[in-house]
């Protein structure tokens, strides 16, 4: 039997495993969304290409993974690949999980960069208020 992927529920996946709020993902993609919005497109089974594009670009995630990640394919793969006793005593096991920590810690740092933008802004804002009402 055939299993369809769903291409709204690996953007969420993976803007999950990143750590990243789907407010902060609206922010990254522009004017135009919102987090209802995201909230909705990662209920679609099928994403138009030109937002996927955009959330790719968004989540440094390349386009194909939204396209073809199939959960259970990948469970079936990771438990063929990895036995019982996978890399318990294996001196020759190497696995480098850094790049996701270092995505995340990227996008924490994105994130801390528009909070403090935001800030300014609202100083800023203050500031012209008190200009204007002199």
């Amino acid at each position: 039997m055939e299993q369809k992927i769903h291409q709204g529920r690996n953007v969420k996946r993976f803007r999950e495993m990143l750590g990243i709020k789907q407010e902060a993902l609206a922010f990254d993609l522009g004017n135009d969304w919102n987090q209802k919005k995201i909230s909705m497109l990662e209920q679609k089974d099928v994403i138009e290409d030109d937002i996927l594009n955009q959330i790719s670009d968004a989540l440094k995630i390349p386009v194909e993974a939204f396209q073809n990640f199939d959960e259970e394919q990948a469970i079936n793969i990771i438990s063929n690949t990895f036995g019982d006793n996978a890399c318990v005593g294996n001196p020759n096991s190497t696995f480098k999980f850094n790049s996701i920590e270092e995505l995340k810690k990227l996008h924490e740092e994105k994130i801390a960069l528009y909070e403090r933008m935001l800030k300014e802004k609202d100083e800023m804002m203050a500031r012209l208020e008190k200009l204007i009402n002199k």
